[in-house]
């Protein structure tokens, strides 16, 4: 059983291939959130920047782990940027359980240039202990993979001072 849990949402499958390479380098649990809301194509875009905008919180189905949020020596959250925001999806989740994280960590993905830093903050609101570790990434930039496993060595060395 991991120490580890990467919970993420991903709507066009950027944040699920970031969160499937993540979780495979650390050898961690990978649970994928969802709302069931259909959020596919132009349409599903739409509503979901406008849900990212109006800062809503939608109800999540159920999800399983392994064990209890807070068992966890390491959380990592993988959102997709909306309109400069975390998902709903996510936004909801850490509403609901960021509280019982101990320790967290973010990624984010995005189609923009830019980094849009403002969403660990926007996520901090829901982690009394904040983030530990973060990253942006844009699939199929340049810097993807270097940032990537810079993430992943910022992890690595925390988890070992435990």
């Amino acid at each position: 059983m991991s120490d580890v849990l990467c919970i993420y949402y991903s709507r066009t499958g950027h944040t699920k291939k970031a969160m499937e390479e993540i979780a495979e380098a650390l050898d961690a649990e990978l649970v994928e959130l969802n709302d069931g809301v259909d959020r596919g194509g132009l349409r599903g875009a739409l509503r979901s920047g406008r849900d990212a905008m109006r800062k809503e919180c939608v109800p999540l189905q159920a999800f399983q782990t392994e064990k209890a949020l807070g068992e966890y020596q390491l959380v990592i959250v993988g959102t997709p940027v909306w309109a400069g925001r975390c998902s709903s999806v996510i936004r909801s989740f850490l509403k609901q359980h960021g509280k019982k994280l101990r320790r967290a960590a973010y990624i984010i993905t995005r189609y923009s240039e830019d980094k849009s830093e403002q969403v660990f903050d926007q996520m901090d609101q829901y982690v009394p202990s904040g983030h530990q570790a973060a990253v942006s990434l844009r699939s199929g930039s340049v810097g993807y993979a270097f940032w990537q496993e810079e993430f992943l060595r910022q992890v690595r060395e925390l988890l070992s001072q435990q």
